[in-house]
């Protein structure tokens, strides 16, 4: 096929993250190109769905300084387009008072100097109606976390790329990446050439950089994404100031159980669990494992009375782990003019603005705003499979 456009830069993968990373090229006046292999709008990937929390409240100090210039950009693109994207409602933090993870939520927002309400058993009850809180369980309210409109969010950011000039290609999937000072990018449908590349392909990341030489230890999870019926309409409405909230750990498991407000379906609260069972992207539908709804069952049986302890709305997402659970932003060992942005892990989306603003950086050659140490390629040195 004859080459069909070239670009300053290409990005693969119209999720969030490729999705902010064009905006922020277009923004820098680079003729971009964003492809996805689906029809947008879509919901096979990570970015769908109407919902996600946004928060400040993390064990590690780097996520929550991120946070607080993500906010401003969230702002920023509300602003830009004239549509509300976040809705504030605080977060809920809930945990064995005494554990490693509650504490290291609890001192990290301290220490950043996050707004923070501490609970005590006393008062609980007062502020949060309708929740049990678990015998020896510590409760603390980030206040200025609260929910992100994601659907909107992405349809949002697309539409200010376009209108810079960027260009969208959906329906093509990439089906061979050729490295050279020029890459050339070839899909279902055409062949494209740009100075730099980024791949931020989400589930399908690993099938994209084997064509470079490389592969990164990625696990991809389904997600079951649960809605529950309250009892009493309204019992956790977000209009009822009913906060998110997310618990570290329960008698259940220890991962995190989080939640939204009722709102996006009228009378159901979205609670999940934070990990799944692993699947292969294009076959994820046929990964029928309820094990996660089931400790949902029992937690929610314990702990939320007002609700109906089964899901009345199973939706599907996935999740790209990292063995740390940290991101994946950084070059391409070989290849400059490729950057990686993977791995996200279930809890990306809301960096979605500032990690767009780094992949930029990366690929323009200028220093990031951010230490990128914790999310480099060679922390895997020893696991990542590669035939460079």
């Amino acid at each position: 096929m004859s080459i069909n456009g070239v670009f300053d830069c290409i990005v693969i993968g119209a999720g969030v993250q490729g999705s902010f990373t064009a905006y922020h090229l277009a923004k820098k006046n680079k003729k971009t190109l964003l492809l996805e292999q689906f029809v947008l709008p879509h919901t096979r990937g990570s970015s769908h769905g109407q919902t996600r929390i946004i928060r400040k409240a993390y064990e590690q100090d780097f996520y929550t300084r991120m946070m607080e210039e993500c906010y401003e950009l969230w702002a920023q693109l509300e602003r830009d387009a004239g549509v509300e994207l976040y809705r504030k409602t605080g977060l809920l933090v809930m945990g064995p008072e005494k554990s490693e993870n509650y504490q290291l939520f609890k001192n990290t927002l301290q220490k950043n100097k996050v707004p923070v309400v501490i609970l005590t058993r006393d008062n609980f009850s007062k502020h949060i109606p309708n929740v049990n809180l678990t015998e020896g369980d510590g409760a603390l309210v980030d206040v200025s976390a609260g929910v992100l409109y994601a659907d909107r969010a992405l349809k949002t950011v697309q539409g200010l790329f376009q209108k810079l000039g960027g260009v969208i290609r959906d329906k093509e999937k990439v089906t061979e990446i050729k490295p050279g000072p020029f890459v050339t990018v070839s899909t279902s449908a055409h062949v494209y050439r740009a100075k730099s590349v980024v791949i931020t392909a989400g589930p399908w990341a690993n099938r994209l950089l084997v064509q470079t030489g490389l592969q990164l230890p990625l696990e991809v999870i389904k997600i079951n994404v649960c809605y529950w019926k309250e009892k009493v309409p309204g019992s956790y409405a977000l209009n009822r100031h009913f906060p998110c909230f997310l618990l570290t750990e329960s008698e259940e498991s220890k991962e995190h159980i989080y939640g939204l407000p009722s709102n996006e379906y009228p009378g159901m609260m979205k609670i999940c669990y934070h990990m799944g069972s692993k699947t292969d992207p294009d076959k994820r539908d046929q990964q029928t494992d309820r094990s996660d709804i089931d400790i949902l069952q029992r937690c929610i049986n314990r702990c939320f009375p007002c609700l109906t302890p089964e899901p009345a709305v199973v939706e599907t997402c996935m999740y790209t782990l990292t063995p740390d659970r940290h991101f994946v932003l950084d070059y391409h060992p070989t290849y400059s003019n490729i950057v990686i942005g993977a791995g996200f892990s279930g809890h990306g989306f809301k960096f979605g603005p500032i990690i767009g603003k780094l992949l930029c950086e990366l690929i323009l050659g200028e220093v990031p705003s951010y230490d990128l140490s914790p999310f480099q390629i060679r922390r895997f040195q020893a696991n990542t499979k590669s035939s460079l």
